[in-house]
């Protein structure tokens, strides 16, 4: 059989896509210091190495959360009354969401938000698949950005569901305004549930972040590849190297790729200019303790209502409501 040809149409929403890639990644490159934003991590190989990074040893961030949401989701769950609609943002797999559907105890609507329309279709049918009962709406958006929910929905109690970490990449105007936009999504009288990475002795954060195997050091390197393949670039991988340091005054780990030797760059018809030990910023981890998060919070129009942490408190799940009067 042959293959159907791209339409017009798609050639050209997908040309324009790029062109609007191809302008942020160079300026971020071209601004000082040198950044690149934590999304173009995670082509389909970066994915993968993610996924291996969650199971090092070293990486105690998705098995804590996982174990907490084991624990407390079903009186969790319980409490939200019947028939909730659970809104994930950056769904992904909804791997951890299936953790509160397994707590259901009746009929519910999950609503992934995902910008990713395949990834979000394939795990949308593997759900209904799974869950028989749960009606399952898929929503194709960056989640950073406006979008709308079925109007289906508007009359049942919401749960906002932001799991893993990913609040603390962002920068604190950025984290404010994307809680404020999950306490919008999840009304009056709905709950936001966050995972959120606790300040915790650094040796065990910056472990996290530089383990033995060096998955993440690939993870890191990997974007280049990544702009080497789809944005014409052509970085030599080899003359940069994966640094993660603890920066304590900004209670974060920044990961940055830094170049080993002065170099010059293309990506399509610019070059880049870099000297020997400069870096590029590819991400930010920002760690909280309970007073950080809440101030975080409250700065949204959030409360927090409920902490669940870990023996150790190494991570916590936050539920979340929004400020009455």
């Amino acid at each position: 059989m042959k293959k159907p040809s791209t339409s017009p149409v798609s050639r050209l929403e997908a040309h324009r896509a790029d062109a609007s890639l191809i302008e942020e990644i160079l300026a971020g490159l071209t601004a000082t210091p040198k950044r690149l934003h934590p999304k173009f991590l995670y082509d389909a190989h970066g994915s993968v190495l993610f996924d291996r990074i969650c199971e090092l040893p070293e990486y105690y961030l998705t098995r804590t959360e996982t174990k907490i949401l084991q624990h407390y989701a079903p009186d969790f769950m319980r409490s939200l009354g019947a028939n909730p609609a659970i809104i994930e943002l950056g769904s992904g797999s909804s791997l951890k969401t299936r953790i509160l559907l397994d707590a259901l105890t009746g009929p519910a609507t999950y609503v992934p938000v995902e910008i990713s329309r395949s990834h979000l279709n394939m795990a949308a049918e593997d759900l209904r698949q799974r869950y028989p009962h749960l009606q399952v709406l898929p929503v194709c958006a960056d989640f950073t950005h406006p979008f709308s929910l079925p109007q289906s929905i508007d009359s049942q109690r919401k749960l906002v569901f932001f799991p893993g970490s990913t609040l603390g990449n962002f920068y604190r105007e950025e984290a404010v305004q994307l809680l404020r936009l999950m306490g919008r999504l999840a009304g009056e009288d709905g709950q936001v549930l966050v995972g959120a990475d606790l300040r915790k002795d650094p040796k065990i954060i910056e472990a996290a972040y530089n383990d033995s195997a060096g998955i993440t050091a690939a993870f890191n390197l990997n974007v280049l590849t990544r702009l080497n393949n789809d944005f014409d670039a052509d970085f030599d991988v080899q003359t940069f190297e994966h640094r993660a340091p603890w920066v304590a005054e900004d209670s974060r780990i920044e990961m940055h790729l830094v170049s080993k030797c002065a170099q010059s760059v293309r990506i399509g018809e610019q070059t880049i200019e870099l000297s020997a030990n400069e870096s590029i910023w590819t991400e930010s981890c920002h760690k909280y303790d309970n007073s950080q998060f809440a101030e975080l919070s409250a700065a949204a129009g959030l409360t927090v209502e409920e902490i669940w942490t870990d023996p150790q408190e190494l991570f916590s799940v936050q539920r979340l409501k929004n400020k009455q009067g």
